[in-house]
């Protein structure tokens, strides 16, 4: 059985002439510099992340819409967290007692390339379109545990075209890439809002995968915009959290 390595000291403090464990490790990340933000800064131990903070000054904003209204919109270009914020802000809802379920929809749109016939039941159908929101939970609650409230129904991802009809009641709902959702579909989704519900749609007015003129978000941001009652969060480049370069791309493209 192969021996674990040791601290091997002789003399003075403990400090002093320590032989470290792994010599031939690379060494450490350096600090990012001071007033930027790392997504890998500091590694946990943990399998997922307890508390969500806002990176930006429009984070912040849409983080306190999201507490303070039933009904919030958030708009804005790639990698700005918006999808990410929003299932957080779930996710304490649901731990904080507020809402008794999570769900989460996003319209089945392929972006450009045909992926053929999927075998499969509707779950497994669906879940190339809702890989990232996978991700955004599995980041917040561990693969463990998302597993189990799914199964239990306390998490439900659906695909826009099965809300119809619905009341969603006590819970937390949101609507992920709403771009790719037409006029008539959005309001479709609006409506399904219930009591003791908080509903959150985002996306980004300049990246539809829809033929021209038929994404219904901005239109419908800007008649919500003046309700009293509902926010609209309209986030920008510099509110991105991704590779810089991403800020950089999206002002010339």
């Amino acid at each position: 059985m192969a021996k674990r390595p040791v601290k091997v000291t002789s003399g003075g403090s403990s400090a002093d002439k320590v032989r470290p464990l792994f010599p031939d490790a690379a060494p450490a990340r350096p600090a990012p510099a001071s007033g930027t933000w790392d997504p890998i800064e500091e590694r946990r131990d943990q399998s997922y992340i307890r508390k969500v903070k806002p990176q930006s000054p429009n984070q912040k904003v849409l983080m306190e819409a999201i507490q303070a209204h039933n009904l919030a919109l958030a708009l804005g270009p790639a990698g700005t967290g918006k999808t990410y914020l929003a299932i957080s802000s779930a996710v304490e809802a649901l731990e904080a007692g507020s809402v008794d379920r999570i769900i989460l929809s996003r319209p089945a749109i392929e972006a450009g390339e045909s992926i053929g016939y999927l075998p499969g039941d509707m779950g497994e159908k669906m879940a190339p379109f809702l890989r990232p929101l996978y991700d955004a939970l599995n980041d917040r609650l561990g693969g463990k545990r998302l597993r189990t409230m799914m199964a239990e129904g306390t998490i439900e991802i659906a695909p826009v075209g099965f809300m119809r009809g619905r009341t969603l009641n006590n819970a937390f709902i949101v609507i992920d890439e709403a771009q790719n959702c037409t006029y008539g579909q959005i309001k479709m989704l609006l409506t399904r809002l219930g009591w003791h519900s908080t509903m959150v749609l985002t996306g980004d007015p300049d990246q539809s995968d829809l033929l021209n003129g038929l994404s219904g978000l901005a239109d419908i941001a800007n008649r919500l915009e003046p309700v009293e009652g509902i926010a609209v969060v309209r986030l920008n480049e510099r509110d991105i959290v991704r590779h810089p370069l991403v800020a950089s791309m999206l002002t010339v493209l």
